[in-house]
């Protein structure tokens, strides 16, 4: 796997021209466009071509006039709490993805979850529950609306956080992906509440695997350099000072590394742990609490 990784990294870092299409040596990479330029509805119009043929006849797809395939009916945005978000999520692809885009440009590979895109490949399905204009389908990962065997690769880079049952949704992951297609699945350990709207579950690397184990072989794991540990350090300390404010944020500037590793109990009545708001320890919490009771009726 290790091999492979590198011949990825390799492929994406080669010159690429402005045409969309590239010839690097024997390789080719998949034909994409700028989605603000003159080609993206052409692209996006023979992609939607490909995509009804990959669609299950029962998923009541509805094709729409703005280019997308809406397969979230009510129900299913009901069942999973989809609700309409001004949230963002937009991000590149990094060496890892694009070495699969890149590496089947007549195949067809799955983003799920992809947010907004900056490049429009013609070779992958953005899937997503919001209708951005790098959509092409909208539906729920839990429920892929695409028959079994239909990709040659899925990505699902920084999502299963954000879905109620991350499990269904690495069933539904391996149905649809081709027998030898590979999977590139990222997802946050130590990351802070984010949500695009909902954030539900964070997970080791061990129960990454275990989502996968006996469905998929699982060739490698990894940290890549943008899930170091300096960016969960990072954060922390940014979102700590944004719920400080006068003499305790200047305090806590003023901290030493080695005035915060001691006993934590220390520091329970310290202002800069005393004073933080609410929303803000909901979102760095070590732990958060529930209690609940059994109703008498059923729910």
């Amino acid at each position: 796997m290790k091999q492979l990784l590198g011949k990825l990294r390799n492929l994406v870092s080669r010159p690429v021209r402005d045409s969309g299409t590239t010839d690097v040596g024997q390789s080719r990479v998949a034909d994409h466009c700028d989605p603000a330029g003159p080609q993206f509805a052409a692209m996006k119009h023979d992609k939607l071509v490909r995509i009804r043929g990959l669609l299950r006849p029962d998923c009541n797809a509805r094709f729409d006039t703005a280019g997308v395939v809406d397969c979230l009916p009510e129900a299913l945005r009901k069942k999973y709490d989809i609700v309409d978000t001004d949230n963002v999520s937009s991000h590149d692809y990094d060496p890892i993805a694009l070495g699969l885009i890149n590496g089947a440009p007549e195949g067809m590979l799955l983003d799920c979850g992809a947010g907004l895109r900056s490049t429009y490949y013609a070779n992958v399905v953005n899937y997503e529950i919001v209708a951005y204009p790098t959509t092409d389908v909208l539906g729920v990962g839990e429920v892929l609306p695409f028959n079994d065997n239909s990709f040659d690769g899925v990505l699902s880079l920084n999502v299963l956080e954000h879905v109620k049952d991350p499990f269904l949704c690495a069933r539904e992951i391996c149905r649809v992906l081709k027998p030898g297609g590979r999977l590139y699945c990222v997802v946050p350990f130590l990351q802070a509440l984010h949500g695009y709207p909902h954030h539900y579950y964070n997970m080791t690397h061990q129960g990454l695997r275990n989502l996968f184990d006996g469905r998929l072989e699982v060739q490698d794991q990894h940290v890549a350099a943008s899930g170091l540990p300096i960016w969960t350090l990072n954060h922390i300390l940014n979102r700590w000072l944004t719920g400080l404010a006068g003499p305790e944020r200047d305090e806590f500037l003023q901290m030493r590394v080695q005035d915060l590793i001691g006993n934590p109990l220390d520091y329970l009545n310290q202002p800069f742990v005393a004073g933080l708001p609410a929303e803000i320890n909901f979102e760095l919490a070590s732990t958060t609490s529930l209690i609940a009771h059994k109703p008498h009726e059923k729910i």
